[in-house]
């Protein structure tokens, strides 16, 4: 064949052997693996670095960190494939010193090293600190569904459990008349089908038995949910219909550079008591003063956001338009004024609306104001149909005015959340696949994100300050 570039020959041998440094570049990203964990001290991360006296001597720590840490840039995290690459990878024969380590060792090195892993990750932004990556002190938080190891059909909640029963009662009766069809028919014909039926409902009963006992545990589990396969796993709403069963991954993301500066995985499916407790952290990852947070809705509490103002953190969260009032037409609450100095409200219709008792609603103080005029009022059909319009005042409503006038003032903040958060969480799915997280159980599941968030940032500082300046700077 002319004209075509041609291979060197399979049985060809050289002369002398070459070496693994030719075919590694300077500006290859397997250089920063293994520059950035030879700097890290592993003793002090958490990690045991101490051989044993005796048996087989190990693999050291740094050898199967960077292994991970690299397999996790290449979108590798299952330790059989990563054994593989070990064997045919000229980076990771380059990167481990043409170690080779079973997979066995390799799954077991990120079981029993949970929190050096996630130290690990912290270093990392400890690094993108001292580069000064973080100037603005702005960051967006939100959290996204991840599937865990258990299919729908091995979580359980009350409701599922009642609905499952039901069908295989159903279906018990169905085969007793199917049963009762058979016996009229030829000899040969019903004793093979009524075999068959009695199979299939040796089949339901042992299944019903099993949901029974099910049933039993669930009752003693506070959360009202089992998952069999993943014992921390809950069933989540989604935006689909379905939902998922898996964990719900929160993330505190820099608007400058797009950096998760602090992350962690909870098994609570709601957003709703998670922000102070992302803010803080973010504010301590970025040591930040005055740090200025994003969040959508979901994240809309008082005693939150109030929590947040108390650290110094300010934030800004839209809140959810879930009014039925404005929904039929009528008033709203934001068309009554609340005057601080008098301590009440007005109404649209120039009338006060004075305090009138207090209480305790789910363990948060509830104020409440009415006005005398309202049976009087020549507007109240588009106020309410109750004979007094009544208005409730949290305990920490100053702070979600206070904080509704700051969005007011920057009306793009929404927009800023939505282009900073949600981009790193669409990039780490696609990088997981389809099955999302490997490992089971919350402590294991939270070290796998945390190799995930690691490697998405050390991408991200290789694109903003390139390859060659991130090595000067870990060896500085």
């Amino acid at each position: 064949m002319k004209r075509f570039i041609h291979s060197e020959c399979r049985s060809q041998v050289s002369l002398l052997p070459e070496c693994l440094d030719d075919y590694i570049s300077e500006d290859n990203p397997v250089q920063v693996v293994d520059v950035f964990v030879d700097q890290l001290d592993l003793s002090d991360l958490g990690f045991s670095v101490a051989p044993a006296a005796t048996g087989r001597p190990s693999y050291h720590p740094s050898t199967l960190l960077k292994l991970y840490v690299y397999g996790y840039l290449n979108r590798i995290q299952s330790s059989r494939r990563l054994e593989r690459e070990t064997h045919r990878n000229i980076e990771l024969m380059w990167l481990l010193g043409r170690l080779s380590p079973d997979f066995k060792t390799i799954a077991d090195f990120r079981k029993d090293n949970s929190k050096g892993i996630r130290n690990v990750c912290h270093q990392f932004i400890v690094l993108c600190r001292q580069l000064n990556l973080f100037t603005q002190a702005v960051v967006a938080i939100d959290g996204s569904k991840f599937k865990a190891v258990n299919a729908h059909d091995r979580n359980f909640t009350r409701g599922k459990l009642e609905k499952r029963i039901q069908e295989i009662d159903r279906s018990i009766e169905r085969y007793l008349t199917a049963m009762d069809t058979a016996d009229r028919q030829p000899a040969d014909i019903a004793e093979a089908r009524t075999t068959r039926l009695k199979e299939k409902m040796a089949t339901m009963k042992v299944r019903l038995e099993q949901l029974k006992e099910i049933k039993a545990q669930l009752d003693q589990v506070p959360s009202g949910q089992i998952s069999l396969t993943d014992p921390d796993a809950r069933a989540m709403a989604t935006s689909t219909s379905r939902g998922l069963v898996g964990y719900n991954v929160q993330t505190a993301v820099d608007t400058q550079h797009h950096l998760i500066v602090a992350h962690e995985v909870t098994n609570t499916g709601s957003d709703r008591g998670q922000l102070a407790k992302m803010a803080k952290q973010a504010k301590v990852a970025m040591v930040a003063s005055d740090l200025q947070v994003i969040a959508d809705r979901g994240y809309f509490n008082g005693e939150e956001i109030h929590a947040c103002e108390e650290t110094g953190i300010t934030p800004f969260v839209s809140k959810p338009m879930t009014s039925s009032a404005k929904a039929d037409g009528r008033f709203d609450k934001e068309d009554f004024i609340f005057e601080p100095e008098t301590d009440e409200y007005r109404c649209p219709a120039g009338s006060r609306l004075t305090k009138r008792f207090t209480s305790i609603e789910r363990g948060a103080l509830i104020h409440r104001y009415s006005s005398s005029d309202c049976p009087r009022c020549s507007i109240k059909d588009k106020c309410t149909p109750s004979p007094y319009r009544r208005i409730s005042r949290g305990e920490h409503e100053s702070s979600l005015d206070a904080m509704q006038k700051r969005l007011d003032k920057k009306p793009d903040a929404m927009r800023i959340r939505r282009q900073t958060v949600e981009h790193p969480f669409g990039t780490l799915k696609d990088w997981m696949g389809a099955t999302h997280f490997l490992t089971r159980t919350l402590e294991r599941v939270s070290t796998e994100m945390s190799l995930h968030v690691l490697a998405y940032n050390m991408k991200r500082v290789m694109k903003i300050i390139g390859i060659k300046e991130l090595m000067v700077a870990i060896q500085a």
